[in-house]
Parts: structure tokens; C-alpha cells; sequence
């Protein structure tokens, strides 16, 4: 490769990298950077970008919309409805997951990410701390990963023994048939990236101070172990693809498009309908001739930077 050939490969790798840091804020942070990295002289967006920009956006807000919709339904009608989201590292399983979440109550939504087992955990029968975390009647339940742990981390990490991935795998299909049985929806998804993509992922999340506490030693130990979880996704998705609780795949280098084409296939997959709610009336305020308010004490305020 000439030297010319490689300064432009580092060029382009480095916007892409500069790319990946604006796409992982919030939607309203996401503007304001766009802004900023016009103002500073950074390469600005085509007309197609601005464009499509724009429309993620207006058609994110609409997603919104029908999932408090889909909140409202379930809520009326006592639904109990499992999302799990599975993939690698950097996947994009937490963006949408945010994005799900945003609008809605977290008294209906609620998102399930459980820690590694304790020693105590490690004893019981596998299946048993998520019980507790299964939706009542009326509520949603995001698995930002979930018991699929043992067909990926433990396995690849050797956190667990064939023995015990093998007896894993012939109860994983009965115990979410008798959730299905009783009455619990479960949808399941797999984020799936490039290995590319995820290196840049990667790199962005060292380079970046407000991201790398997202990085831990076994996040690094899963990129050196790429092909190794590549074989347990395979397997994965092989045996505990079944009717009841099917897998469905999210191709998710592009985030944007990740994230719109995940709510809707989710949108798609429930019978909700749009929920008659009562008027809300905002009653006068009452007041009272003989209360005389107290003032806070000078001291209690914080002080008036901005």
C-alpha cells in the first residue's frame, strides 16, 4: 500500500470513527453535535444525510407514538409481554432498548439487566433470579440479556460445563413453552453486527472519556474471542428457535436503521388497538385566605450558575 493509499484509509477510518461518537448520544445531543462539527470545519453532511436525518427522526416520534399506544393496550387489557435482546458487545442492544423506553411509563416498562450471579445465585436452579423479574398482568419486560447467558458468555468464558450447557439447552424450550402456556408473550431478538463494526465500536468507547466505563475485561476478552461466539450464536439460534418463542435477527451496523426496524417488527408482532382514555380535567386550585406561604431560608439555595 503506497503512502498515499494509506493516509486516505486512515482518513476515512478516522471519520468513521468520528461518526460512531455523534450516533451514541441522545436524540436531542445528536443535534446539537451535527451543529457543532459543522461550525468547527468537519466534512458536512450531504443533502441525502441531512435528508435521512430527518426522516429518522419524524418516523422514530411515530414509533414512539404507537408504542405508548401499545403501552396503554397493555396496560387496559393485563397483556404480559417479554422482549429479550441478545448480540455481541457493541451491538446496539442498549440504543434501542433507550429508545423503547423513552416515552413510556416505567411502571408498565421496565427493563430487566441483571448483574453476574452471586455465589448464592450460582447454587440455585438456573432459571430462578429471573422469575422474580417475569411481568405481572398489564406490564412489559425488557431483558437487556437474559438467560440466553449460558448459551453465550458462560459458555465461550467457560463459566459454566458442557453438562450444564446441555441441560440449559433441553430446558430452555420447556420453560419458555410454559411461559407461553401461561399467557406470557415472548419476543426475541439478535442484534447481529460485522466484525469491523464492532472494532470500531470498540475504539470508540476507549477513545471517547464518557464512554469507557462501558468497556470491561471481558468486553475486550469477547473481541479477541470473536469466532468463538460466532460458533455459540449459531448453536444458539439452532436449537431455541421454536414456534412459542421464535429469534428474530436485527442487522445492526446501521444503528439508526436498527433501531426504527426493531420497534416496528415489535409493533408488528402484538394485536394492540388503540385505547379510548378518559378526558383529563385540570381542576381549579383552591385557595386558602388564611395560609400565609413560608419562604425558604436564603441558605437552602443552590447557587445560580447558568
Amino acid at each position: 500500500m503506497s503512502l498515499h493509499d494509506h493516509f486516505n484509509t486512515s482518513v476515512k477510518f478516522n471519520a468513521r470513527l468520528l461518526q460512531e461518537f455523534y450516533d451514541s448520544y441522545d436524540e436531542e445531543l445528536e443535534i446539537e453535535l451535527d451543529d457543532l462539527r459543522l461550525e468547527a470545519g468537519a466534512s458536512p453532511a450531504t443533502t441525502a444525510e441531512k435528508q435521512w436525518r430527518r426522516e429518522y427522526f419524524r418516523e422514530l416520534l411515530r414509533l414512539q407514538g404507537e408504542l405508548v399506544k401499545l403501552q396503554e393496550w397493555v396496560q387496559r387489557t393485563g397483556y404480559r409481554l417479554i422482549i429479550l435482546f441478545e448480540g455481541r458487545d457493541a451491538a446496539g442492544k442498549g440504543g434501542v432498548i433507550k429508545r423503547i423506553t423513552q416515552r413510556l411509563n416505567p411502571r408498565v416498562c421496565r427493563v430487566a439487566a441483571l448483574p453476574a450471579p452471586s455465589d448464592r445465585e450460582k447454587t440455585q436452579w438456573y432459571f430462578q433470579r429471573y422469575i422474580s423479574h417475569l411481568p405481572a398482568a398489564g406490564e412489559m419486560v425488557l431483558f437487556d440479556r437474559s438467560w440466553y447467558n449460558r448459551a453465550g458468555v458462560e459458555r465461550v468464558m467457560g463459566f459454566c460445563t458442557d453438562k450444564e450447557l446441555e441441560e440449559f439447552y433441553r430446558s430452555v424450550p420447556e420453560f419458555e413453552k410454559m411461559l407461553s402456556r401461561s399467557g406470557i408473550k415472548i419476543i426475541k431478538y439478535w442484534f447481529s453486527i460485522t466484525d469491523e463494526e464492532q472494532e470500531i465500536r470498540f475504539l470508540s468507547r476507549i477513545n471517547d472519556p464518557l464512554k469507557q466505563w462501558k468497556l470491561s475485561p471481558m468486553d475486550l476478552e469477547s473481541r479477541r474471542l470473536w469466532e468463538d461466539y460466532t460458533q455459540a450464536k449459531e448453536d444458539m439460534l439452532e436449537r431455541t428457535h421454536f414456534p412459542e418463542a421464535p429469534w428474530w435477527v436485527v442487522q445492526g451496523v446501521d444503528k439508526k436503521k436498527a433501531r426504527l426496524n426493531c420497534i416496528r417488527h415489535l409493533l408488528t408482532q402484538i394485536p394492540y388497538e388503540s385505547v379510548e382514555l378518559p378526558t383529563v380535567t385540570l381542576p381549579a386550585r383552591e385557595h386558602k385566605p388564611d395560609y400565609i406561604r413560608t419562604q425558604v431560608p436564603p441558605h437552602m439555595i443552590i447557587p445560580e450558575h447558568y
